[in-house]
């Protein structure tokens, strides 16, 4: 049990520094694919691509570790 709550708290820190700095990264939430509709008062937006790269990526460091 208590290993299992120090690594969920170390995700969590990881996700917050993630967070922290995701406005440092300029192609982070801009890539060709991601869907942004813009009207009057309304905005749209859908990482679909962004998403799609980070869960190759974090899927690809998640398989590294566990090896």
């Amino acid at each position: 049990m208590g290993k299992f709550l120090i690594i969920g708290g170390l995700v969590i820190a990881g996700i917050g520094v993630v967070l922290l700095f995701a406005d440092k990264v300029p192609w982070l939430g801009r890539l060709p694919g991601d869907i942004t509709i813009r009207r009057d008062n309304f905005t749209f937006y859908f990482p679909i691509v962004t998403s799609l790269v980070l869960s190759v990526v974090l899927s690809i460091l998640f398989w590294l570790f566990r090896k």
